[in-house]
């Protein structure tokens, strides 16, 4: 195999690894590349390689994702393959005998290779948005921040994190695994939510504050319900923040108003100290709505200036979305 033919091999798998441990659409997989990669050559290799970094992945083997969707991408891997005509590959078959089977959980699985070689798995809902609450999925701009964060980790060493609407809490534990935080602090208002965080921070081999086997050489991890209505200068003041993160949180002017009020309270936790730095990430669904977060956050006299793109994509998310991170002087 050439240089470059085996380089472009080696992208592709990447590409269907990354994306299948992220249970990310099966319309987001390159599927294309892979029909022209078996019609140059019908070696059944390419197909096995596939199977080994997505459905028989050991990350997959053990914190599996959903029934559905290794079926619905077994099916495709399946018809990708009789489309040119090669000899049956029984592997294949045989993985998606094993699938039928298999009965589907109300928790699914997705997972996301840090550059570290570490990975963060997250328990999530097989629903979108199941009780209530859209906190129980990661979206893309969480994938964004921690993106930044992994590029920029001495924004976040040693340093006390407060993160507002945790959701599932990815990005947190990609700071956590890779930014060396001195403290972080996951916070949600839904109960729902909590109870899968704190699921999620275990999973991930942290333990929390109160618990005695803590390793000292991990983060002190706390987990905290905030209410943006009802928190009280008080009770931000008692966090220590010195970074206050929030990550796709702009989705209805009534939450932005509810956010601004928050970070209005964290300017006035410390006056004796340095106010803590503080990063807002979003998607540009709506312009309007982001124009009236910035125009919320001037009337509140917090600054904001745009945090330039960084330059490596690690985790797979929509590949045309519009996206930003803002840093705000409370």
């Amino acid at each position: 195999m050439a240089p470059e033919e085996s380089t472009e091999t080696a992208r592709l798998l990447r590409s269907f690894e990354r994306h299948y441990l992220a249970a990310r659409a099966l319309r987001s997989f390159p599927w294309q590349s892979l029909e022209e990669k078996l019609r140059d050559s019908s070696d059944s290799e390419l197909l096995l390689g596939i199977l080994q970094k997505t459905v028989k992945h050991p990350l997959c083997v053990k914190h599996p994702p959903s029934v559905k969707y290794a079926r619905c991408f077994l099916s495709e891997l399946i018809k990708k393959h009789e489309a040119v005509h090669m000899e049956p590959l029984d592997e294949l078959y045989e993985a998606l005998a094993e699938v039928l089977t298999a009965k589907e959980p109300t928790q699914c699985h997705r997972s996301y290779l840090l550059p570290s070689g570490d990975s963060v798995t997250l328990s999530e809902s097989t629903a979108i948005i199941s009780h209530g609450t859209t906190g129980l999925v990661t979206w893309d701009a969480a994938l964004y921040l921690a993106e930044w964060a992994i590029e920029n980790p001495a924004a976040f060493a040693h340093r006390t994190v407060l993160e507002l609407g945790s959701g599932a809490g990815f990005t947190g534990l990609a700071i956590c695994k890779t930014c060396h935080p001195r403290a972080y602090i996951f916070s949600d208002c839904h109960s729902r939510v909590l109870e899968q965080l704190h699921g999620n921070v275990l999973l991930n081999g942290f333990s929390f504050e109160s618990d005695i086997t803590a390793n000292s050489g991990s983060p002190t991890v706390m987990l905290a319900q905030l209410d943006w209505d009802d928190v009280t200068v008080p009770q931000l003041s008692a966090f220590q923040s010195d970074v206050v993160i929030a990550a796709d949180v702009l989705y209805c002017p009534e939450i932005i108003l509810s956010l601004v009020r928050v970070l209005q309270r964290l300017s006035a936790c410390r006056k004796d100290q340095r106010a803590p730095d503080a990063y807002v990430a979003f998607t540009n669904r709506n312009p309007e709505t982001c124009q009236l977060f910035t125009t919320e956050l001037g009337q509140a006299g917090i600054r904001w200036e745009a945090v330039p793109c960084h330059d490596q994509k690690l985790f797979p998310y929509q590949e045309h979305s519009e996206m930003a991170i803002l840093k705000l002087t409370l």
